[in-house]
């Protein structure tokens, strides 16, 4: 009699992430409150909130780590427990500090392929790759964050997987390695993987993602496109008479308003706007497009929502602020359970 082998079950919907009305409750703390959201094939989104607003709890759902109170989250339309070879579809990396110290870089990757049956050769393919290969025989309990960040990037990598689950990948990278991490990523968009990053370093962000998930207290509280999240294209203009500009740019159909000591333009061509000036006999002292940036933006969806008050959101210096009661609420909570997987 012959039998046959099933092909390993693999996501059929693309690499799609998808979460729908998630909820995590732990005891009477919810920390992921009917979230919902998708993260698209081709493309690096940014998952984003104050600490404590629910970002590792939701991870770590999607990873199968911490079972959900209620809704779904799936990647390619499955649930993490029901594919078969996870490794070839979903790399992650949580914690760059999730390393046996007495382990070389090496080894820990070799652990790893062995038991996802990947061949040797590929482990020192990711180590050359992430460029620590000079590192590769030192024990990683002697790693810098930088390098620990960078073996668990080439961990995540290991099976070539489809999807991508970052949080905070650029924690201890210097500029330059901050640089090659872009650069790195958007060629796997390009690649047609499907890139979620969870990070703090909103300056950042802003230069590497194509869309932004924000969340506050569990719940979401925007997402879109990052290009669609700096509105529309204006300019700021500073010159003697701002009334007579105004009047100067209407009759060039230019709207425009006066804020203050300024002009805003609704339009980002400087040529234009120069030109009307001169034609009007006006002198400008600045002109410069001016859009609305991804911290503006978070700050005002967020300030004085979140249960972790008070915290000091990580801007433009990626530096973690003061850990506040919701954020650890939600750590201890998942610590608590995690052995559990409740």
């Amino acid at each position: 009699m012959t039998t046959t082998t099933a092909p390993p079950t693999r996501p059929t919907d693309g690499a799609r992430i998808e979460v729908r009305n998630l909820t995590k409750r732990f005891g009477t703390f919810t920390a992921v409150d009917n979230l919902s959201f998708t993260v698209e094939p081709g493309r690096i989104t940014g998952f984003l909130g104050p600490n404590g607003a629910g970002k590792t709890t939701t991870l770590r759902m999607l990873l199968g780590l911490v079972n959900p109170s209620s809704g779904a989250a799936t990647i390619g339309g499955q649930d993490y427990h029901d594919i078969t070879q996870p490794m070839s579809v979903v790399g992650s990396a949580l914690e760059a500090t999730n390393f046996h110290p007495g382990r070389t870089g090496r080894d820990h990757l070799r652990v790893l392929a062995d038991t996802a049956g990947v061949g040797a050769p590929r482990v020192d393919e990711m180590l050359e790759l992430v460029g620590i290969p000079a590192a590769a025989r030192k024990r990683a309990g002697g790693y810098s964050m930088g390098m620990r960040q960078r073996l668990g990037l080439a961990a995540a990598m290991l099976g070539d997987p489809q999807v991508l689950i970052l949080d905070e990948p650029a924690n201890g990278l210097d500029p330059e390695g901050i640089r090659w991490l872009r650069g790195f990523l958007r060629h796997l968009s390009t690649q047609g993987k499907t890139i979620l990053i969870s990070s703090h370093m909103l300056q950042e962000v802003e230069q590497t993602v194509d869309d932004v998930v924000i969340i506050s207290n569990g719940r979401l509280v925007k997402q879109g496109a990052m290009a669609d999240l700096h509105g529309a294209p204006r300019a700021l203009v500073r010159t003697t008479d701002h009334d007579a500009l105004a009047g100067a740019l209407r009759v060039a159909d230019v709207t425009s308003t006066v804020e203050g000591d300024a002009i805003m333009v609704d339009t980002n061509d400087l040529r234009l706007i120069g030109d009307v000036a001169l034609r009007a006999g006006l002198p400008i002292y600045e002109l410069h497009r001016a859009m609305t940036d991804l911290e503006d933006v978070f700050f005002e969806l967020t300030e004085g929502t979140n249960r972790n008050l008070g915290e000091g959101v990580t801007g433009v210096t990626g530096v973690t602020g003061v850990t506040g009661q919701g954020a650890a609420t939600e750590r201890d909570a998942i610590a608590g359970q995690e052995g559990g997987n409740e």
